[in-house]
Parts: C-alpha cells; structure tokens; sequence
C-alpha cells in the first residue's frame, strides 16, 4: 500500500476532518464539535480533534499488535471441555 501524507483541515463549520493532502476523495475521519462544546473547549477544538486522532491510530495500531501477536503465539493454557 502506497504511503499517503494525511493533514487534519479545520472546516470552519465546528467539522473537523483527516484526509489525504493534495486529494479531493472524502475524509477519512470526520469530528464534529457542538456549539456547545466549542465554547467549552474554547476554540481549542483542532488541538482536541488532532488529540482524538491520534490516540485513534494509537488504539488501532495497538490492537493489530495484540492480533499479531496472538497469530504467532496461540493459547497455550490447557482447555477443558465439560
């Protein structure tokens, strides 16, 4: 799979999203803010979105990890059918 350079675009509409820079192809993540948490957040909205992706990608890389590692190393505990 090609390498892609992905930039987080603040839309301006309280929609925050991650796409694929230099792409006209729909985000791949949309985050949208309230009116209501906009002013709680006070107009910190991107630095949250940019936080929000990337534990996102974090969780995910992490769960291939575990299913990677469960591949290579099956359960050895005993198994017990009544």
């Amino acid at each position: 799979m090609p390498t892609s350079v992905l930039e987080i675009v603040d839309l301006g509409d309280g929609e925050i999203v991650l796409q694929r820079a230099e792409d006209d192809s729909d985000p791949l993540v949309r985050i949208r803010f309230s009116d209501e948490s906009r002013v709680y957040l006070m107009d910190n909205t991107l630095e949250v979105a940019r936080a929000m992706i990337q534990a996102g990608i974090e969780a995910a890389s992490n769960l291939s990890t575990v299913d990677e590692a469960e591949e290579i190393e099956p359960d050895t505990a005993p198994r017990v059918l009544h």
